[in-house]
């Protein structure tokens, strides 16, 4: 850790570009006084005018939340935005190569990429940059629109090591049952001694620690399904493809559920900061012994 400091990093395009405002200002200061509440600094990362920023200044995130002119860069887009000089959102693939350049073990995030589902067959980069970073990564599990077991199975096939936290099962991000089995973790001190002998072991790859959102905004697996298979179907005759699949499904699962998805993102948000934030703090005290 950097100074010995318990840090946890956080992605931006989550304010960006995947929450619309005032949802995105709710979901910021939420995190990060979840993050600080526990004593730990958080810290936004993003392109700045070009520059790689790990942490943001207050007039900068007014200018992230704002959302004009911020692009979505990810892992394989940061040294073009930094040529061109322009401002960029981090997503999760991104913000861990970011983190981990400068040396923060832990990042907090709503849910990760992965593999879609028929017929678009894109895979998220955030899989690979998962594969060979050695960082703790904090979320409700992939987005709800992938596919989960063809992600689960490839995220097994990249050695990328799972630990669910007060869960034997990989969440479905807007709910807690998705049928796929994971190894069962309740302390938040146990993730930090997994990580440590990941590091004994000299394994690459980052250690994904999955929670459910909390039980009283959970939706039902049914209506998620109802509303993703809807809005693909919808997304295919708008011929929507590439990066805009994500977005334009998001909001479409949030506008069927009449605004509960978005309820259920802020509150997982929230809730994945405040254990990235026990997770760092346990880090820290591994590094002072």
């Amino acid at each position: 850790m950097v100074e010995a400091k318990p840090i946890v990093a956080l992605e931006s395009s989550v304010f960006a570009q995947g929450l619309p405002s005032p949802a995105n200002r709710t979901a910021a200061r939420t995190m990060i006084e979840a993050i600080e509440s526990r004593g730990v600094i958080p810290l936004v990362t993003a392109i700045v005018k070009g520059t790689p920023a790990v942490g943001l200044m207050d007039e900068e995130l007014e200018r992230f939340l704002g959302r004009d002119g911020i692009e979505k860069v990810s892992a394989r887009d940061l040294a073009q935005a930094m040529a061109r000089g322009v401002d960029g959102a981090t997503t999760v693939a991104a913000a861990i190569m970011l983190a981990h350049s400068a040396g923060i073990e832990v990042l907090a995030t709503g849910g990760i990429g992965g593999v879609h589902r028929a017929p678009a067959y894109d895979e998220s980069a955030d899989l690979a940059e998962l594969a060979r970073t050695s960082i703790v990564v904090v979320c409700s599990g992939p987005k709800a629109i992938l596919d989960l077991r063809a992600t689960s199975e490839r995220l097994d096939t990249l050695g990328v090591t799972i630990a669910g936290f007060g869960t034997s099962e990989l969440p479905a991000f807007y709910g807690a049952e998705s049928g796929i089995p994971v190894q069962r973790v309740d302390e938040p001190a146990m993730i930090a001694s997994i990580f440590k002998a990941k590091r004994e072991l000299g394994q690459t790859g980052a250690l994904l620690v999955v929670q459910p959102p909390p039980a009283q905004y959970a939706l039902p697996a049914s209506v998620v399904e109802r509303a993703v298979v809807e809005g693909i179907r919808e997304s295919t005759r708008a011929g929507i493809q590439g990066a805009a699949i994500t977005p334009f499904l998001l909001a479409y699962v949030d506008k069927a559920t009449s605004g509960r998805a978005r309820e259920v993102n802020l509150a997982l948000l929230e809730q994945n900061a405040a254990l990235a934030a026990s997770i760092a703090v346990e880090l820290t005290r591994f590094a002072l012994r």
